[in-house]
């Protein structure tokens, strides 16, 4: 997998590839180990992870899934039961929960595959409704409306519960670098070339020999099961959920779309650049306009990311490029 990374980049961009990882492995060392600013870096992080899970699917075939939530709140329900029910740790929970998202991609994706375009994006987001639906009916099981808390334990790596906030950064941290090199892995492979091949033309793609429906499947079972992984990352870092916030359309599925859209779909860059600009501005939104009127922050945040996509609809990734030809152009002349 670093080989096929390794393979595709140059030498310089993986020596500033390098040096921005491990900037971000010493920036929490100057933060205040249980402050906001690292509590946000952390949720930065994770939502990076997810969009760029959610970027196999949408960014390399263009299935535009807005049902992710659904998979997210498998995996954050299935290791918190299994703890709170068990006593399993959190780790082997995540081992579950990513199993049971990814066969829950596979069955959400064998009668939806064949959609296109707005039909695919609502049958998904059907799914994540129905999910939540579930979640709420089901108080017996998952709480209900309620909720359900994450039981405390000893602090230690073996239960994923930490004093501090810096334990769960550099696991976020880890986590984000772990899922880019897999869509990496996958955007080199033979899977990807299928993958950008139906985003282009999916009937061309059938005649020269692609299973355009298997290709979708497996590329949406990768995408569900580590999104899944991903919510047993938030329910430990978090301590309590309910069902309206695992499995929220707005919250967490147009979230991480919205994020690899403004940062730039399908790259690998994007994902991360998306989260970093998208959830602090969030969070600074709500702490300046939040108090002066209701829905005052979302309004402004709401203004700023339609003027970020009216300047550059392709993304930051796109915006980076442009600019760097602008500045090429003035050089040479």
């Amino acid at each position: 997998m670093i080989r096929s990374v390794s393979s595709s980049v140059s030498w310089p961009r993986l020596a500033l590839i390098a040096a921005v990882l491990a900037f971000a492995i010493v920036l929490p060392l100057g933060l205040d180990p249980r402050g906001y600013a690292i509590r946000i870096l952390c949720l930065a992080l994770l939502f990076g992870a997810m969009a760029q899970a959610w970027n196999i699917v949408g960014g390399l075939a263009n299935q535009m899934s807005l049902g992710h939530a659904a998979f997210f709140g498998i995996g954050a329900y299935t290791s918190t039961l299994l703890l709170v029910h068990v006593g399993l740790s959190p780790w082997l929970g995540l081992i579950a929960g990513s199993l049971l998202g990814g066969v829950a991609a596979f069955a959400i994706s064998l009668p939806t595959m064949r959609l296109k375009g707005h039909y695919f994006a609502l049958a998904t987001l059907a799914f994540g409704e129905v999910m939540r639906v579930i979640g709420n009916s089901w108080g017996g099981l998952t709480g209900g409306p309620v909720g359900i808390s994450v039981p405390f334990s000893q602090p230690s790596l073996a239960m994923f519960q930490f004093k501090e906030t810096r334990p769960y950064y550099w696991i976020m941290l880890a986590a984000l670098v772990l899922v880019t090199l897999v869509f990496v892995a996958i955007q080199r492979s033979r899977l990807g070339y299928r993958l950008r091949a139906i985003k282009e033309n999916v009937d061309a793609a059938e005649v020269i020999g692609v299973d355009t429906t298997r290709t979708k499947i497996i590329a949406a079972v990768i995408s569900g099961a580590l999104t899944a992984a991903l919510g047993t990352f938030y329910a430990q870092f978090q301590y309590f959920f309910d069902p309206d916030t695992v499995f929220g359309v707005a919250s967490v599925s147009v979230r991480i779309a919205m994020i690899a859209i403004v940062g730039g779909i399908g790259t690998w860059i994007g994902p991360i650049l998306g989260a970093l600009f998208i959830i602090p501005m969030e969070e600074l939104a709500n702490q300046v306009f939040s108090a002066e009127a209701a829905g005052l922050s979302q309004l402004v945040f709401g203004a700023l990311l339609v003027v970020v996509i009216l300047v550059e609809p392709r993304g930051f990734v796109a915006m980076g490029s442009r600019l760097k030809r602008r500045f090429a152009g003035r050089a040479s002349s």
